[in-house]
């Protein structure tokens, strides 16, 4: 368990204290844009391999349980993650001035449309809603830890994202932020924009269905536990 934590340390680090901050803007000066971005990939990468492998060694180990999810949780499961897909899906193949290098479709007209009248970011929202399912199913330390780690980052990357585009980008992130929301659906609700179904583009939902189809499937074979309680696909 001490692993698990101490590889969950070292990710918040990373992003905390460097991605994001001044910190980051300090580093690409000295090393450029670059550089910068493939040592920080490759610490991350490093990152979730030392978290999943952290993670699958505590089953040998004690491992506090502090809930038991409910049955109707586990049979409404499958549903919460098909929405995750299709954000992850839609939000990656949808061009999106927050992602790296993307700032130049700010000077677009048409940039906000699909997905991102919805929110702005798209996947790490599909991300805090895996993490967030995943730990109410599971209720033990090691998956808290585990999966709680990647549910407080994403939901401070959106922060740390926004803060950091405002900086560099200054009045045209006003004008891109005012029009969108990170939250999803709020810029619609307050009527700065609209839901445009059409405009997310039927290929990408069919992308995150086949996705989330494929990982439905394979989820018991992959994790050894099945995404529905009592089914045995294979």
């Amino acid at each position: 368990m001490l692993n698990l934590a101490a590889a969950a340390a070292f990710f918040f680090a990373l992003h905390l204290l460097v991605a994001g901050t001044r910190a980051r803007d300090r580093i690409v000066a000295r090393t450029g844009e670059g550089a910068y971005l493939g040592l920080f990939s490759l610490a991350s990468i490093g990152g979730i391999v030392w978290l999943c492998l952290a993670y699958n060694a505590t089953a040998s180990v004690p491992n506090r349980l502090y809930w038991v999810a409910p049955d109707w949780l586990m049979h409404l499961a499958p549903l919460v993650m098909v929405v995750a897909f299709l954000f992850a899906l839609i939000g990656l193949t949808t061009p999106n001035p927050t992602a790296v290098k993307a700032e130049a479709l700010l000077d677009k007209p048409d940039t906000i449309k699909g997905m991102l009248r919805i929110t702005r970011h798209p996947f790490l929202w599909s991300v805090m809603i895996w993490a967030a399912l995943h730990v109410a199913l599971n209720g033990d330390k090691a998956s808290i830890i585990f999966f709680g780690t990647f549910l407080v980052l994403a939901a401070l990357g959106t922060l740390s994202i926004d803060e950091k585009r405002k900086r560099k980008l200054g009045a045209k992130w006003e004008s891109f932020s005012r029009a969108t929301s990170n939250l999803p659906f709020a810029a619609i609700v307050a009527g700065r924009n609209r839901l445009a179904i059409g405009e997310l583009g039927w290929w990408r939902i069919l992308l995150g269905l086949a996705a989330f189809g494929a990982m439905f499937y394979a989820h018991l074979w992959l994790f050894g536990v099945s995404p529905v309680p009592g089914w045995a696909p294979y």
